[in-house]
């Protein structure tokens, strides 16, 4: 693994000219382990939360919404800008590549900032329109209000992490996440139980593990590892510079802005069947998000190699990309999913034992399982149109997994199918999603031209 600066002509040549598997699991392998390690630190939380009781169990699942708001807006800054450095580098214009990441990084700073704020200020009323229940709230207050205060490290890192990236420097990282997800596994029982600060000492140690990854990513930029800078004299004047940022990066504030509407939906109707249903349908969307975040590591792996080589006009190797990484994801998840069918009860109960969370946790996970077959293509499809710039087609894919087609099953299903219907959404959702990126994607690399330095 490349683990010091390149020049930008060393660049240039490994992302065109390395062949494709080895790149994009170059890539992927660490951005997987990022994923990974994320989700198992989330995963952290609802364990050693889950001693707590049910109604602590479901501020879990009441928060990770709240947590949802921040990465929909960090990922829109990390990912527009990622997506415009990595193309800009693939034309050897680090100047413009400098531009995007200090606009983006700061931008995000300033509205994480914003939200945190506002967050505290109205604290109660927005724990309760993420679907907390009196029960639930007292938890889901402790832990929101150290995620609130942190709010300017989760958009951020994001943007730190996705910049780098989009550079090729996946490895680096990997560092800064992995970091904070190992400082949040060991501080997590620390503040829990030997503190007895309950959930709040959970809030602290993830805010406290979002610091360290947020300053370990921001040194990266200042040792001057990266080819694009960070610094305010960099701080576009031009609202065009702004406009592309946010238009690039609209899938991802779609994607991850639906999945915490989704989430708040989710949490409500849920409700209707007791805090055990919020807790149970939490403890899935966990697991399944570590499923998940393999076909999405992946597919961040190929998003530099996307974008760079379709900058630099080497058309064929942005399709010969798409078609390996959406084989390596369905393997990938494949293997995941046959270990969470298998054994889906055990798993629930791991985090929770209560025996009515377990007893309406496992059916739902059982039919994500299945469900996650689906997810690799869809993934790898978004992904491609964002990091080519194909804006519009990006946010079409990006809204309809957690919202044009989760959100009307999620309203409507239960209604007809009780519980059953809570616990299906999602699945019908993800399958519907890959039917509809399919043709898209066929349709895109039909009609990429003939590679301009072949041509050349």
């Amino acid at each position: 693994m490349q683990r010091t600066a390149m020049t930008g002509e060393e660049k240039f040549r490994q992302m065109t000219m390395t062949p494709i598997p080895k790149l994009i699991l170059h890539l992927g392998i660490p951005t997987i382990a990022s994923m990974l390690i994320t989700n198992v630190y989330n995963m952290t939380d609802t364990y050693f939360v889950g001693q707590l009781g049910k109604s602590a169990s479901g501020a879990i699942g009441i928060v990770y919404s709240l947590m949802a708001i921040f990465q929909a807006f960090g990922f829109m800054f990390g990912h527009g800008a990622g997506s415009n450095i990595s193309r800009r580098l693939g034309q050897h214009d680090t100047h413009s590549a400098s531009r995007y990441a200090s606009t983006g990084f700061f931008l995000s700073l300033a509205l994480g900032l914003i939200i945190g704020v506002v967050g505290l200020l109205f604290l109660t009323p927005l724990m309760y329109l993420l679907g907390s229940t009196d029960t639930i709230l007292p938890y889901a207050r402790d832990y929101g209000i150290s995620i609130l205060l942190a709010g300017p490290l989760f958009t951020g890192s994001c943007v730190l992490n996705n910049i780098l990236r989009y550079e090729g420097m996946s490895f680096q990282a990997m560092i800064g996440l992995v970091s904070g997800g190992i400082l949040n596994m060991v501080m997590d029982p620390i503040f829990i139980f030997v503190f007895h600060m309950g959930t709040a000492g959970a809030g602290i140690s993830t805010a406290l593990s979002q610091a360290a990854s947020f300053f370990i990513l921001l040194y990266m930029f200042l040792a001057g590892k990266t080819e694009s800078k960070l610094s305010l004299r960099y701080f576009t004047r031009k609202m065009s510079d702004v406009w592309l940022i946010v238009a690039t990066g609209l899938p991802s504030l779609l994607r991850q802005g639906l999945t915490s509407l989704s989430g708040l939906v989710l949490n409500h109707q849920a409700a209707v069947y007791g805090d055990a249903a919020v807790a149970a349908m939490s403890i899935v969307n966990r697991i399944s998000g570590f499923i998940f975040s393999l076909g999405l590591g992946m597919g961040q792996g190929y998003q530099p190699v996307a974008a760079f080589n379709y900058g630099a006009g080497c058309y064929s190797r942005v399709r010969k990309g798409f078609w390996f990484t959406a084989l390596a994801g369905e393997v990938l998840l494949g293997i995941a999913a046959v270990g969470c069918f298998l054994f889906a009860q055990p798993m629930i109960a791991l985090f929770q034992s209560d025996a009515e969370v377990v007893a309406m946790g496992t059916p739902a996970l059982l039919y994500q399982s299945i469900a996650c077959l689906f997810l690799p293509l869809s993934v790898c499809a978004n992904m491609m149109f964002q990091s080519v710039g194909c804006a519009g087609r990006a946010s079409l894919l990006s809204s309809m997994r957690s919202g044009l087609f989760f959100l009307p099953l999620i309203a409507v299903l239960p209604g007809f199918l009780g519980l059953l219907g809570i616990q299906i959404a999602q699945p019908i959702s993800d399958v519907l999603s890959c039917a509809l990126s399919l043709p898209l994607a066929l349709q895109f690399m039909h009609s990429l031209p003939k590679d301009r330095l072949a041509a050349a």
